[in-house]
């Protein structure tokens, strides 16, 4: 399961004209029947919707007043996630005859009151961000919004945002939708969010919500791709300047050739996955990733690791993982390692992570019963010099290959006869030092000949370059500031 868990927009979303209607609830506790966990994430202040929303039981986690507030349904308990606002700031407002709404921190008014808003902030001296939602204006401290009070509702549920997906329909749901992995905007929605959103719903309000329901119990989405990609994972570019991405959705790859080679690859790859939020195990058998920066390494060359402070380590999010096996005696590491891919895929089942596993000389570390799968492991990388030792389901079902060395031609073409892929067509030359040969199937790109030591460095869009007007009087004050 990829998608362990939603988060949910209140007001326009879930909810028409204030009210969740029973068969919208009905479809959310199916969802929640399959172990995703369900989260609200509203601008209304908490009291207000607990006296309008009583199947708010049903959510694992509210977060409140547009990021400032969270709530556990489950206790009752609330945490506040910004301070309250200044009582002299309140008192100027009042004054003026904004009217208000004041939550634990969140201050509301409608428009247009805006412009009073602002002057008093200014004149206070105060650090505040103004949020507009359709008629609403909201003044939260710096850095809260949907996103952040998300963050921290996932962290308590030990949850990644990788592994959410959001839905809404205001100005304020970007933020939302920007930090989670998968977004859909209800057919009601603003016309700035639809164009952010991976998906928009055919229905409004909580009959579009029920579309995203039904796709993540039928298939977790399998049929509702993004419309565009995001967090695309670049390898680098080919001959061409082309671009050339790892697939992310349920995919496996192969990286063939001689450790040294090889190892230059994974750790472009792997530091690119986290560096996207995506979490990492790596099942190292010689040490060669005992330096991966980002990882907690779990076993040395004299002490061989613990699984269970692995799997505790992963039940982490933001925890990346390197396993050790040097200490572990050669015959006896096919049956550690089966020990800890049991329960790594049953966390995967769970949790939706780790997102991926790398499996280093993956032919001589795999049970026979692990190499016995029909097909590999979703997200996996299985790096062998000899990759014709695994089992004819992993070499069938990879979604690629990575071919390192000056041998990475001959091996594409092993490969290739092994796994009745066809006879690809290869670059006119083989790789030099620091490349490699990469090939997907069900692609219509031929062999590309990709640069690996670029990978490290996303690429940046060219910019033409553009004169700007500078104001001297602004470029005084700014020096000031």
């Amino acid at each position: 399961m990829r998608y362990t868990a939603i988060a949910l927009d209140y007001d326009g979303t879930i909810a028409h004209d204030g009210v969740v209607p029973p068969h919208v609830m009905a479809g959310l506790a199916r969802l929640k029947a399959t172990g995703r966990k369900l989260l609200l994430v509203t601008g209304r202040e908490l009291d207000e919707l607990l006296g309008i929303f009583p199947g708010i039981t049903l959510f694992d986690r509210v977060v409140a007043e547009n990021g400032a507030l969270l709530y556990r349904p489950a206790t009752g308990e609330r945490k506040d996630l910004g301070e309250p606002p200044p009582d002299a700031f309140i008192a100027r407002l009042e004054a003026e005859g904004v009217p208000l709404s004041i939550g634990n921190t969140i201050v509301a008014t409608v428009r247009p009151h805006e412009n009073a808003v602002l002057q008093a902030i200014a004149d206070q001296g105060l650090e505040y961000q103004v949020i507009f939602n359709k008629g609403a204006v909201m003044v939260l401290p710096p850095g809260c919004n949907k996103a952040s009070g998300l963050r921290f509702a996932l962290a308590e549920l030990g949850l990644s945002p990788r592994n959410v997906v959001a839905s809404g329909d205001g100005e304020n749901d970007h933020a939302l939708f920007e930090l989670s992995e998968y977004s859909a905007a209800v057919a009601n929605a603003v016309p700035k969010l639809k164009d952010a959103a991976d998906h928009v719903t055919l229905h409004h309000h909580g009959d579009g919500v029920l579309e995203i329901v039904a796709g993540l119990i039928e298939n977790d989405l399998g049929e509702m791709p993004p419309r565009k990609p995001r967090r695309t994972l670049f390898l680098g570019k080919d001959e061409a300047g082309n671009d050339v991405v790892l697939p992310r959705r349920r995919a496996s790859i192969l990286a063939t050739g001689e450790p040294e080679d090889t190892r230059e690859f994974c750790m472009a790859v792997l530091e690119r996955l986290c560096k996207k939020g995506y979490q990492v195990c790596v099942l190292d058998t010689r040490g060669d990733f005992l330096d991966f920066k980002p990882a907690v390494v779990f076993g040395t060359s004299d002490n061989p690791p613990s699984v269970d402070e692995v799997l505790t380590a992963l039940e982490k999010p933001d925890v990346q993982t390197v396993v050790c096996l040097s200490a572990v005696p050669d015959e006896e590491r096919r049956a550690f390692v089966d020990r800890l891919l049991v329960p790594l895929r049953k966390l995967r089942e769970a949790t939706g992570r780790p997102h991926w596993i790398l499996l280093d000389e993956a032919s001589d570390i795999l049970h026979a019963r692990e190499q016995g799968h029909d097909s590999p492991a979703e997200n996996t990388i299985y790096v062998s010099a000899h990759p014709t030792a695994l089992a004819p389901g992993i070499l069938a079902g990879v979604h690629g290959v990575v071919a390192c060395g000056e041998d990475a031609g001959a091996m594409i073409k092993a490969f290739a006869a092994a796994v009745s892929w066809g006879s690809p067509m290869l670059p006119e030359r083989q790789p030099h030092e620091h490349e490699a040969l990469v090939w997907f199937r069900r692609s219509e790109r031929p062999v590309s000949l990709v640069a690996v030591a670029r990978v490290k460095a996303d690429p940046q869009p060219a910019k033409a370059a553009q004169t700007k007007e500078k104001s001297p009087e602004v470029g005084q004050v700014l020096r000031r500031a």
